[in-house]
Order: structure tokens, then C-alpha cells, then sequence
């Protein structure tokens, strides 16, 4: 079996198994508290999840190539903070424009991690990690550290994530539009796979010819345009902007990437797994209440499930690896007798 083939399966194997998990919580939970297994119920933890899902779909590819992008909950923050900004100054915004506005910010942001990481050949984890500092005191010299409260917010922000298509919450349909392109990116277009060609093994990107500068630079770009997007809805569902908005909202980010299976390692991977990565965290999330667990807690069992599901993966990869090892000693100790 190749390793790709390996891989394909393992992640299959994988994605069940959390799916299994997740209908478990659901229903034990369901059991002690029945209306948590109402639709009504359901369309909140999807409403909830949706800015989440965005952030996912960015952070994925960012992830695929070896990299971190800590940097997305300030980019939100400050993207979400001039969005509110421009529409107090100009009433008369567009929300077509404001769109554009916060996808154009959040790329320009996320361009500048790509830059500094190629142009300088820094770590990922540091070059995000300052950007994440200055793109929250950027948010502060921008408001003059005040906040934006729900009646100076545009009407346009407010009105958008609370608006409904088709019975379904905006939100959901943004978040699902996301996933969608992000899917079509990695399946069918070059670009998209050959960020799982540089994550899986750079050296040989590189010989194969494979624009590695460009496809990083990439990456970071459209993980920063979503987090823009993200930022606008962010400030539109909670009607406030301030400079500490959605601080420490890149672990769970990162958390719900890790849970789905793709691997910090890179080059591994998958829509599917990544959304009940999600999934898992809005369905934690809503059962912590019903089943009266303290809110604190929250934070404790995410950074233990993070940790075991690291553990996980790196216990795969090393199987898998010893296995293709093994086989491989086999053919070469029959080729040689």
C-alpha cells in the first residue's frame, strides 16, 4: 500500500471514529437533557460554530504547509475594528463594499506574515506570534483604545449575521461557501495540491519544481482574507468592537484543526475531518452548560483533547512510517537472497 493510499485510510479510519465520538456526546447528553437534541438546538451550535469554520478553512492551509498562522483572532480583531470604524465615518457604506473591505484587509495582513516569513526565512510560529502582538496594538492606536458599543455599530453589520436564507442562518451559508472553495481549492486546483506536496516533503517540492515562495505566501494571504471575514461577522454577531476582541480564539482555532486530524506536521489533512473538528468543539461547547459543567473548564478540556489528538497523530505517523520501513527491508532482504 503507498503512503498517500496509507494516509487516505488512516484519515478515513480517523474521521468515523470522531464522528462516532461526536454522535456519542449527542446523545448521551440528548438522554439527561432532552431539548438538546432539538433542531433548534442544532441550528445554534451550527450558528456558533460558523465564524469558527472560517477561521478552520484558513488556518488548514496554513497548516498544510508546515506552518502556523497565530496572528488570525488579531487579524479579526483589527480588521473587525476598521470595518466598524469606516461605517461610522460613512453611513452610507455599501455592505458590498464593507465585504470587500474586510476580505481586502485580512489579506493584506496575512500577505505580510507570508512576506516576512519567505523574505527573512523565519519560523512560522514567530513571525506570527509578533505580528499577532502588533496587529493588536494597531487595533488600539486605531480606536484610541475605546470601544465601539452596539449603538454606534452599522446597521449593515448587525443586520448581516442575523439575517436567514432559505431557513438557514447567514452564518451557516458563509461558513458552508467557505468550505466549499476551500474544498474545490485542494481537490481541483494545482495550487491547492501542491500544498500538500510542499507540507509532505518541501525538498522534494522544491526539485519538482513546485513555486514554493508563491504557494506560501499564498497560504497566508487567504488564511488572512478569511479571518477579515471572519472579523466583519464577528463584530456584526456580537455588536462590539474593542481591542481585545476574540483574544486567545486562535487555540481554539488551532485546537479545532488538530481534533480533525490535520497535522501540525503538514501535508496531512481533510475538509471533512477539519469541519467535525469543528463539529466536536460546538458540540462540547453546547453540552458544558446543559450538563452544568463550570465555563472554566472549557478551556482546560480543549487543551487536553488538543494534546491527545497531537499524541494520536504522531503515534500514526510513526506506524505508518515503520511500517513502509518494514516492508520496504522485506522486498530488499527477498530481492537480495
Amino acid at each position: 500500500m503507498s503512503t498517500a493510499l496509507s494516509h487516505h485510510w488512516h484519515a478515513r479510519r480517523r474521521e468515523w471514529l470522531l464522528a462516532a465520538i461526536i454522535a456519542l456526546i449527542v446523545l448521551a447528553v440528548g438522554w439527561r437533557a432532552p431539548v438538546f437534541l432539538s433542531a433548534r438546538n442544532a441550528l445554534d451550535i451550527g450558528n456558533d460554530s460558523a465564524i469558527l469554520v472560517i477561521l478552520v478553512m484558513g488556518q488548514m492551509l496554513v497548516l498544510l504547509t508546515r506552518g502556523v498562522d497565530l496572528s488570525v483572532a488579531s487579524n479579526l480583531a483589527l480588521t473587525g475594528m476598521l470595518c466598524a470604524l469606516a461605517a461610522r465615518a460613512w453611513p452610507g457604506i455599501p455592505l458590498a463594499v464593507l465585504l470587500l473591505m474586510a476580505c481586502a484587509i485580512g489579506a493584506l495582513l496575512g500577505a505580510v506574515n507570508g512576506w516576512l516569513i519567505m523574505r527573512f526565512s523565519l519560523p512560522p510560529i514567530v513571525v506570527t506570534l509578533g505580528t499577532l502582538s502588533a496587529y493588536r496594538g494597531a487595533i488600539f492606536v486605531a480606536s484610541g483604545g475605546a470601544w465601539i458599543s452596539d449603538h454606534e455599530i452599522h446597521p449593515l453589520i448587525k443586520g448581516l449575521p442575523r439575517e436567514e436564507w432559505l431557513g438557514l442562518p447567514a452564518l451557516i451559508w458563509f461558513a458552508f461557501a467557505v468550505a466549499l472553495a476551500t474544498a474545490w481549492l485542494l481537490r481541483w486546483r494545482r495550487e491547492g495540491r501542491e500544498l500538500y506536496a510542499y507540507g509532505g516533503n518541501p525538498h522534494a517540492a522544491l526539485y519538482a519544481g513546485i513555486p514554493v515562495r508563491q504557494r506560501l505566501v499564498m497560504a497566508y494571504t487567504l488564511s488572512g482574507l478569511l479571518a477579515g471575514l471572519a472579523g466583519l461577522l464577528w463584530v456584526g454577531r456580537y455588536s462590539i468592537a474593542f481591542t481585545e476582541l476574540a483574544s486567545g480564539y486562535e487555540l481554539t482555532v488551532i485546537a479545532a484543526c488538530v481534533i480533525g486530524g490535520v497535522s501540525i506536521g503538514g501535508g496531512v489533512g481533510t475538509i471533512a475531518g477539519a469541519l467535525l473538528g469543528v463539529l466536536f468543539i460546538g458540540v462540547v461547547n453546547g453540552a458544558l452548560p446543559v450538563i452544568q459543567v463550570s465555563p472554566f473548564w472549557q478551556q482546560a478540556i480543549a487543551g487536553a483533547v488538543i494534546l491527545v489528538s497531537v499524541v494520536l497523530n504522531a503515534r500514526a505517523d510513526r506506524t505508518q512510517g515503520r511500517q513502509i520501513l518494514d516492508k520496504s527491508l522485506h522486498k530488499a532482504q527477498g530481492a537480495a537472497a
